[in-house]
């Protein structure tokens, strides 16, 4: 930041400086363009100090604004006060572990809607279900590759995009409302919460009605993934979509041995 000096702003050809009165408002397509290259504001929380300054480092080189936290007792608020776009989160931690974190956060009415990536040394599959089942938006085990990290983030951010660019404005099947400008579904008039990825896989179920989406087809279109990752997460998706659509939970068919679709009648959808 330069201090003492006028900073002049070229706009409808005229030079506007900070303390002119007559200055008009900086509005206009060039400080629009401004504004929407604001950056990606993440979170790490993590008690590996070491581990936390690395991938900050190299986040930060990418263009990301980053906070990190090696406290777990004090990353909630720091959450708060951050309002961060994304979090990568440890799971095993002292006092206040990355699942008790993550159900904390889902609950936070300003950061329920935040994707949650957990970067963890948990490897087991049920470790894996446990983190989705719980509300996170990707699952990466330690020890990790930058590289991959930082891709599966990218992918993460274009998830969000694309649920926010969508042109349809709103889905109905049955009593299942999904409305994209206002980023809500309602099941029988109420409002269900969703994290950005059930948001994408309900919607792309309800756009393509009574064709059959392979779990292959769902991790590309949803995930953004096009290299090979376990289907179990999509399956893991798929019941967490069901238990929190309720009595509409049966309007996604099971095709076994093949995928999802979302049925075009009711007497055509069974419970698997």
């Amino acid at each position: 930041m330069v201090v003492g000096r006028f900073h002049q702003l070229h706009r409808c050809n005229k030079w506007v400086t900070p303390g002119n009165s007559l200055a008009m408002p900086l509005t206009g397509p060039i400080f629009q363009s401004v504004a929407e290259q604001k950056p990606k504001k993440i979170l790490i929380v993590d008690d590996e100090p070491d581990v936390a300054d690395l991938v900050s480092y190299h986040l930060k080189a990418k263009g990301y604004q980053v906070e990190t936290a090696n406290n777990p007792n004090v990353s909630l608020g720091v959450a708060r006060s951050f309002l961060p776009d994304l979090v990568v989160l440890d799971i095993m931690m002292p006092d206040l572990n990355g699942i008790q974190i993550c159900r904390i956060l889902r609950a936070d009415p300003k950061l329920k809607q935040v994707p949650i990536i957990f970067l963890t040394a948990k490897t087991e599959e049920a470790d894996r279900i446990a983190g989705f089942e719980t509300g996170c938006d990707d699952y990466i085990c330690k020890p990790f590759s930058i590289k991959e990290l930082i891709l599966r983030i990218q992918s993460v951010f274009r998830r969000s995009a694309d649920v926010d660019s969508g042109e349809v404005k709103r889905l109905q099947v049955n009593r299942i409302v999904l409305d994209t400008e206002r980023h809500e579904v309602t099941v029988h008039g109420r409002p269900i919460e969703l994290t950005a990825t059930e948001f994408k896989l309900l919607r792309l179920l309800m756009e393509r009605r009574g064709r059959v989406q392979t779990r292959e087809h769902l991790l590309i279109n949803v995930w953004n993934y096009e290299t090979e990752i376990e289907t179990r997460t999509v399956d893991t998706h798929i019941r967490r979509l069901r238990e929190k659509l309720g009595s509409e939970a049966d309007w996604i068919e099971t095709i076994r041995g093949v995928g999802y679709r979302m049925a075009e009648r009711k007497a055509e959808a069974c419970s698997t």
